[in-house]
């Protein structure tokens, strides 16, 4: 397979995926998939064939999900990753059939990018790692609230919270950036400094979009 009217952008938390996948879609008239659009095929999936996307669905004690190693959690994110992965391929296929650019906030590893799209289709926006780490609790996310209450009731909420933050080390690692930094496509570092719509600018230059 391969995509035509797909741009992708991937890269790493705190970037501004999901922000530059909307601002672009909304400048040219195309289609959105923003993060976690494969969400909607999350009630029809199998556990067999999807674990890590369904354990999140079936889990019954949340409780389960904060006491998780590091290491644990890392194979479930990795896991993750590639399940999403699939499910985003069979989605876009369908949506390739239309006539308006698609924009896609996407989970597809830069391997298998380099195999359906061209360099100028491909996006990489990266922050630095240890602001995920730094940070996810200080979004308002109703999701990241909930893991900080569950974590505060555990018997040992200073140590439940340590642990996540190791979780969030290992997923945020210097070595995760570095593999984005070198995959040969085009990339945006988070700058402060730099507007929202410099960065547009950026990524549509990158995309071949520019008037």
């Amino acid at each position: 397979m391969w995509f035509n009217n797909i741009y992708f952008i991937n890269g790493t938390a705190y970037a501004g995926k999901s922000t530059m996948v909307k601002l672009l879609a909304g400048k040219y008239d195309g289609i959105v998939c923003e993060e976690n659009y494969h969400d909607k095929l999350l009630p029809q999936l199998s556990k067999e064939e999807f674990p890590c996307l369904t354990y999140t669905r079936d889990l019954e004690d949340w409780h389960d999900f904060i006491r998780r190693t590091p290491a644990e959690y890392e194979a479930w994110v990795d896991g993750v990753a590639k399940e999403c992965e699939t499910l985003e391929l069979r989605i876009l296929e369908d949506l390739s059939t239309q006539e308006k650019l698609i924009f896609v906030d996407t989970n597809i590893s830069v391997e298998t990018l380099e195999t359906i799209t061209d360099h100028s289709h491909v996006l990489i926006m990266l922050a630095d790692p240890q602001i995920s780490v730094r940070r996810f609790f200080e979004r308002p996310d109703r999701e990241k609230q909930f893991l900080y209450q569950l974590i505060m009731e555990e018997p040992d909420p200073e140590y439940a919270l340590n642990n996540f933050r190791q979780c969030l080390v290992r997923i945020n690692s210097q070595e995760r950036y570095d593999r984005f930094l070198h995959s040969g496509f085009h990339v945006i570092r988070r700058d402060e400094d730099r507007s929202i719509e410099q960065t547009l600018a950026i990524a549509e230059k990158a995309f071949g979009l520019e008037h």
